[in-house]
């Protein structure tokens, strides 16, 4: 299974049984639908309902990303693992103050575990980490004795405010610093980083959600109000420190991304076509990068961990089986 990211512009055409991407230049280029899981388009690209149609037929998810690399949508093919039970059990968790708060607070938990994970294994060599490490764990244990949503998302804000502030003493900062986290549009570079690193992953975790039984419009822990898909932004607060915030230390620390890529715009500060690149195939490493999970007996790749994180919380929601977030080891 893999997704495929297109950058230039042009149009997708459908040929025969397969789909090809036309440049603007008129170049033909053929894509091996087979194990294609997900389209990535950041260029200009016009499609029809006929390319469309043969998507929905094999599966594939098409996430769109304009100029500034702000995510402005998916084709969400029809749900074909639709389930009217699932659909049910999973409305009634979220209708349970109860149950809707136990599961935002695993969520919140694996998030915690994880920065907290990324912090200790650089504060062997940063000392003034340990600072924000005893601050974050004195706010994780409120996690538990948050009696409401709002309240749980107030600790959270101040866990991620805590933790954000760890990155000027993390990333090289010669060129690049963090001062404080601003979005929609982020005000410098590493808020630019960070904003469009999570925009990947919401789509990646987005494109395992259509692989279950579960609807990624009812999510826990952030409020579904009049948001298209929520499950997807509670599933990836558990995965942001593990995929994206060390897809960011990995490439400032070894300047893979610099000043020259980003642009200003729009009162904010976005990566450039060549920054979009560099991060895209990092993080798409990282995703395919395999690790050991004790449970399973074999190396998993974090893409498949994310679906296999869908599945705990769908065996919760269902048969009640306690979901125990992932934390990295």
């Amino acid at each position: 299974m893999k997704p495929l990211y297109l950058f230039s512009s042009g149009r997708l055409e459908r040929k025969n049984n397969t789909i090809s991407f036309v440049s603007e230049n008129e170049e033909r280029k053929y894509i091996p639908v087979e194990n294609l899981t997900e389209i990535y388009i950041f260029g200009e690209v016009d499609l029809n309902k006929r390319v469309l149609e043969f998507l929905t037929e094999k599966e594939i998810t098409l996430h769109f990303f304009n100029y500034y690399g702000y995510y402005v949508g998916s084709y969400y093919p029809r749900e074909h693992y639709n389930s009217s039970y699932v659909l049910t059990k999973q409305v009634e968790k979220y209708l349970n103050p109860t149950e809707r708060l136990k599961i935002a607070k695993k969520f919140l938990i694996g998030a915690t575990k994880n920065m907290l994970r990324n912090i200790k294994e650089y504060s062997e060599k940063i000392q003034q980490l340990s600072d924000f490490e005893l601050s974050i764990e004195s706010l994780f244990r409120k996690i538990l004795d948050a009696e409401d949503i709002e309240q749980l998302m107030g600790i959270e804000a101040n866990i991620r405010q805590t933790y954000y502030e760890t990155f000027d003493l993390i990333v090289d900062t010669s060129n690049l610093s963090f001062e404080k986290r601003t979005k929609r549009p982020p005000e410098n570079e590493l808020n630019a980083l960070i904003s469009f690193g999570n925009s990947l992953l919401y789509t990646a975790v987005l494109s395992q959600i259509y692989q279950t039984h579960l609807d990624p419009r009812i999510g826990y822990l952030h409020t579904n109000n009049h948001r298209r898909f929520t499950l997807n932004l509670d599933i990836a607060e558990v995965f942001k420190p593990v995929l994206v915030d060390r897809t960011i230390f990995t490439l400032l620390n070894r300047k893979q991304i610099t000043k020259k890529d980003f642009v200003k715009g729009m009162n904010g500060v976005f990566l450039a076509e060549s920054g979009k690149k560099t991060f895209v195939q990092e993080f798409h490493n990282r995703l395919e990068t395999s690790i050991y999970s004790e449970k399973l007996k074999r190396n998993v790749s974090y893409r498949s961990l994310i679906r296999i994180e869908v599945y705990k919380l769908e065996r919760h929601i269902i048969d009640d089986q306690e979901y125990q977030p992932f934390v990295r080891k």
